[in-house]
């Protein structure tokens, strides 16, 4: 979705932009709001590997076709073949892993081995790299890349995916009761930390007698059977509701009907789900691994340490203060208008992007 925003803005500016994907993911809707963007799906292989097909021919005549590259993410066998062409065909390229580069749970092996074999290479030879935040340059800095070839863009937002809103439809779609909701949006995954949530918020419920419901929204990342297992163990199946992924006006209208979102990642470049929730004007409850540690200084929610211990306190003091809420949630919205605008970061991918093609 960053590519598709950062791909729809630069568009805007002029710039003639083709995405090159698998195509897991890529719906009729997505394509539909690309606009002028140009989308190229390859066949996804073995999904838990994002293994693409070998097509050699479609990657050579989008490598040859393009002035600059963008390649996104790290670990990737997709990136390793357009580097292969890029290098070839002496087509300029910039990186941007989007807070990808930290080896952290499953496949470290693979990744290792991958860093080995072309990661280490493909980051080496790019003429820029992009993080997405300041936390993340010190990551990029460490596989060689010298600061000066380093530029900081972060995510954006567009507002004008987030206006819908319909508390009562979005409950009865998703058969949720009247009360309240702690939302969290994201993959069930380790490194997003569902498990310390889920935890943090049945203790929270026990100690201080919350009315609240925990909604989680997103793909399973191999975590939901055992999430779902803990809540129904602990008498929670009733107050924890498992949504699958949701997307458009949906997950607008998600974050308008929550009282706040939580964010209870383990290890995170630049969480652009703040990004989506401070649109919507809902304040937010983050660990210290998200980089986005200035939320706590706009007073747009609270930031915590990535355990079990700090996420229920934040859930305590949070719905202990709904009058507050309100007041975090316009602080946010104002911090991410001012700053996080995909327009605004389309334009500086563009100046970076003549710079790197002369």
């Amino acid at each position: 979705m960053r590519t598709l925003q950062v791909s729809r803005f630069l568009s805007s500016l002029d710039a003639e932009c083709t995405i090159l994907s698998l195509d897991t993911g890529v719906t009729r809707d997505l394509h539909e709001r690309a606009g002028k963007v140009r989308i190229v799906t390859l066949p996804c292989r073995i999904e838990r590997y994002f293994v693409p097909s070998m097509s050699w021919n479609t990657v050579k005549d989008l490598v040859c076709s393009a002035d600059v590259i963008q390649m996104m993410n790290h670990w990737t066998l997709l990136n390793a073949m357009v580097f292969h062409y890029a290098a070839l065909y002496e087509k300029p390229y910039i990186l941007c892993p989007a807070g990808a580069i930290p080896i952290f749970g499953r496949s470290k092996v693979l990744k290792r081995s991958y860093d080995i074999a072309i990661g280490r290479k493909i980051l080496r030879h790019a003429k820029a790299c992009v993080a997405i935040s300041p936390k993340e340059v010190e990551a990029i800095k460490a596989y060689g890349v010298p600061g000066e070839m380093i530029s900081v863009i972060p995510n954006g937002i567009d507002p004008g995916d987030y206006l819908k809103e319909d508390d009562s439809e979005f409950r009865r779609k998703y058969g949720l009761p009247d009360a309240p909701f702690l939302l969290y949006v994201g993959r069930l995954n380790p490194i997003k930390g569902p498990d310390l949530l889920l935890e943090a918020f049945m203790r929270a419920v026990r100690s201080k007698g919350l009315p609240h419901h925990l909604v989680f929204a997103g793909p399973d990342g191999g975590m939901l059977h055992g999430l779902e297992t803990m809540a129904l163990a602990n008498d929670m199946a009733g107050r924890v509701h498992f949504l699958g992924f949701i997307g458009g006006d949906d997950k607008s209208r998600a974050y308008h009907a929550a009282e706040f979102l939580v964010i209870p990642s383990r290890q995170e470049a630049m969480s652009i789900v703040v990004l989506e929730a401070g649109i919507c004007k809902t304040a937010v409850l983050l660990t210290d691994r998200c980089g986005f540690d200035n939320v706590a200084d706009v007073e747009g929610g609270m930031v915590v340490s990535a355990s079990i211990d700090g996420l229920q306190e934040g859930i305590e003091i949070m719905t202990g203060n709904s009058s507050g809420l309100e007041i975090m949630g316009e602080n946010l919205m104002k911090f991410v208008g001012d700053r996080y605008l995909w327009k605004h970061t389309a334009k500086q991918y563009l100046d970076l992007f003549n710079k790197v093609a002369g």
